[in-house]
């Protein structure tokens, strides 16, 4: 049996039939007025009979009774539209074409001339029936009415009217706090344009589509398809989310409304959700009037979230990495970057409970949020007095409410954090990822900033520069360029050299240094340490160059070794992670070769970052002795029923298993370390001599020492030479009995 669906309004020939309530409702008014009327004259004449009261009404009052029968032609008219066809067509034609006269003006003039009619309509009605109570003409009535009707208030009505002000007060105060918050920047105000933007051309390209859709709606819509109202750009600080909205409104010469991030967060419970309405009003009256509005969320997490969300390695910043290498050798300074997530996802994962209880309080609140999603897809009522009351009153359907060209625009580096209501299609339509510029992106950055200012860099030293900053973004290129501007005039120069460049780069990264020195002993422990670190990266890696090796102690290292990725690489294989572990673990293989079987707690961190990479070699990427995945095994409970043995068994066994396998990788490449720092000796004892005289010394000057060539610091050319070898074995020797008696080397430091 085949189920009909309920008819639409348009196609219907005849009129919806009224209830038997709205049949009377105005008559049952109207009756009601024409009593009270009755009753008050019988009251100022108790001689009077009900008759001549009613008599007497009807023949001064006969606006009523036109009332009346208005309504009563109302209802006959109402009634003939449900019954004939022909009829309501023609009324329906009729009303049509008045539409058609009336929208020729602009939603925003039928709007602002709706309202003053509205207005003026209401003063006249209260100025004719003042006119009628107090005998006298409409506008002098109006002047006397509130004196009049205060001295006619009785003492309760007072006590009312102070209770209404004192409920004023209060909504006066909560209209109060929903103010500020949100900026608004009309066409003028902004100059920032697409071309502002640096290296993040894949991004502003779709972007674009979507300012096309805004500019001409008509493209998608008449072939059956909506304009994309929402996009969310999401990706680390820095990359230009903020820089990229801004050029939007630029682009398109509309009006741009910055929200403040914490602008909807507010001590009372509603005060965010008036701030909501506000700001959707006043999104709506320009989008009328500009045609369109671009509107920026900044930091959206703080308002599109339930307060269950917390951030993980995939989005976390650099800077979030601090906390997981404050070893004395800053143990994850010499991994690549994707090596650096893995260690840190895992040390975070530790604190992940007290950060998603501590995140249960944050949020923008759920009030906020419902108004926000409410008015990002909500129904929007019908506009206009004529449009919402003269057409019900004639029985018409009121026109459907304009189409507001607004663009909602938000950011955050945290999407995990929003709700899944708010970036569903309808809501935010399109997700762009703004990540870290590609070395194009970047040359073009470093050349955009370079523009600005005095410098005499070469193109091929902005290539190089954007080489040995495979993860700078455009606020950190900016602010490397601005330091090393400072560093110029600090110098008495107003143009930047390729080495106030570098010195800006390697403040950046490390730090200003601190002002210590060390004893002789730990100096020469520290520059071992990390001449280890130095010379197997050289030796065994070749996805990432040497950048700096330093034993300049800084806030949380003593010394390290700092590489980065020639060029941009998405994928990572065995031999890199095995090479990287190579170089976690030299730091160990190294103090125990040179420092008679003795080592430091300095490699702590070295030994989590070779361990968490072996775990997820041995378990997940199947680069270990066993191709099955841990995480399976896990989620499918693999060994755990059967045999006697509990759940908890067999999990036990299966992590034994796991930890045998990486405990067996990292012992057979510890092996290999060992072998390969003691058949290159020389080279480490001549790195860490040449730190311990530099402190700081670049990639080139690790290169340099290795092979005898020349650096910007360094001369590697005396540490070819034999007899300079024998010396500083000799001074080592030195070190390594000093560092047993905990005494100052007998001998000093040889100089060449």
């Amino acid at each position: 049996m085949s189920e009909t669906s309920r008819m639409r309004d348009s196609d219907r020939k005849t009129r919806i039939h009224l209830s038997i309530y709205d049949r009377v409702k105005f008559l049952l008014l109207f009756a009601i007025v024409y009593l009270i009327l009755v009753w008050a004259l019988l009251a100022d004449n108790p001689l009077l009979s009900f008759g001549d009261s009613a008599s007497e009404v009807a023949n001064t009052k006969p606006w009523l009774f036109v009332l009346f029968a208005i309504e009563v032609i109302r209802q006959l008219h109402f009634a003939l539209s449900e019954i004939l066809a022909p009829y309501h067509g023609f009324w329906q034609k009729y009303f049509s074409t008045t539409d058609r006269i009336i929208h020729k003006l602009s939603d925003w003039n039928r709007y602002r001339l709706g309202r003053v009619i509205k207005a003026a309509l209401l003063v006249a009605l209260l100025a004719v029936v003042l006119g009628a109570i107090y005998k006298e003409t409409p506008v002098r009535a109006l002047f006397l009415a509130p004196k009049a009707l205060w001295s006619a208030l009785p003492m309760l009505g007072q006590l009312l009217f102070a209770v209404f002000f004192i409920i004023i007060q209060f909504g006066a105060m909560f209209w109060f706090l929903s103010r500020g918050g949100i900026d608004t920047y009309f066409p003028d105000d902004i100059r920032t344009r697409f071309s502002d933007v640096w290296g993040q051309d894949h991004v502003l390209n779709r972007i674009r589509e979507n300012l096309l859709f805004l500019e001409s709606p008509e493209k998608i819509e008449e072939h059956g398809g909506y304009v994309p109202g929402g996009l969310l750009l999401w990706g680390p600080p820095g990359t230009g989310k903020t820089l990229m909205a801004e050029s939007m409104a630029g682009e398109t010469g509309k009006p741009f409304v910055f929200v403040d991030p914490g602008a909807f967060n507010a001590m009372f419970f509603g005060v965010g959700v008036m701030k909501v309405k506000s700001l959707f009003r006043k999104l709506r009256k320009l989008a009328l009037r500009y045609g369109g509005v671009v509107v920026f969320f900044d930091e959206a997490d703080s308002l599109g979230n339930r307060g269950l969300g917390v951030s993980t390695g995939r989005f976390s910043s650099k800077n979030d990495l601090s906390a997981v290498f404050q070893a004395p050798c800053n143990g994850g300074g010499y991994l690549s970057e994707n090596a650096k997530s893995l260690v840190a996802s895992g040390a975070m994962a530790r604190e992940s409970f007290v950060a998603n209880s501590a995140m249960g309080a944050g949020g923008g609140g759920m009030g906020t949020l419902q108004a926000l999603l409410t008015e990002l897809s909500g129904l929007k009522k019908p506009k206009g007095f004529f449009n919402r009351i003269v057409r019900r009153a004639l029985g018409m359907r009121p026109k459907n409410p304009p189409k507001y060209r607004i663009l909602v625009v938000m950011a955050t580096n945290m999407p995990e954090a929003l709700d899944e209501a708010l970036l569903r299609p309808g809501r935010i339509d399109r997700m762009y990822r703004v990540g870290y510029p590609s070395k194009a992106g970047r040359i073009r950055t470093y050349e955009g900033y370079l523009e600005k200012v005095s410098h005499s860099l070469s193109s091929e030293e902005i290539e190089k520069l954007a080489t040995i900053t495979p993860y700078a973004t455009g606020a950190t290129i900016k602010d490397t360029i601005n330091e090393a501007l400072i560093m110029a005039i600090r110098n008495g120069r107003t143009s930047i050299t390729w080495t106030d460049v570098i010195k800006a780069k390697q403040l950046k990264d490390l730090g200003p240094a601190e002002d210590v020195e060390y004893i002789e002993r730990e100096r020469h422990a520290v520059a071992v340490h990390e001449a280890c670190h130095g010379v197997m990266a050289y030796l065994v890696r070749r996805h990432m160059s040497i950048d700096l090796a330093t034993i300049e102690k800084g806030s949380d290292y003593l010394g390290m070794v700092a590489s980065i990725p020639p060029d941009d690489q998405f994928t990572r294989w065995r031999t890199e992670y095995e090479a990287d572990i190579l170089v976690s673990l030299a730091s160990l293989a190294g103090e125990r070769m040179f420092f008679d079987g003795d080592n430091s707690s300095g490699v702590s961190g070295d030994l989590e970052s070779a361990t968490t990479i072996a775990s997820f070699m041995e378990g997940h990427w199947g680069m270990g002795s066993t191709i099955s995945s841990h995480a399976s095994n896990r989620r499918n409970e693999v060994g755990a029923p059967g045999g006697g043995r509990g759940k908890d068994d067999g999990k036990k066994e299966l992590r034994m298993a796991l930890s045998d396998r990486i405990e067996n990788n990292l012992g057979s490449l510890l092996s290999r370390a060992e072998e390969i720092l003691r058949e290159n000796r020389s080279k480490v004892l001549s790195l860490a001599h040449a730190l311990e005289i530099h402190k700081t010394i670049s990639g080139e000057d690790v290169i340099a020492v290795m092979v005898g060539g020349t650096g910007p610091l360094v001369d590697g050319k005396p540490y070819q030479n034999p007899e300079n070898i024998a010396a500083i074995e000799k001074y080592h020797s030195a070190s390594v009995v000093a560092h047993k008696e905990h005494e100052r080397p007998d001998i000093s430091i040889p100089v060449f």
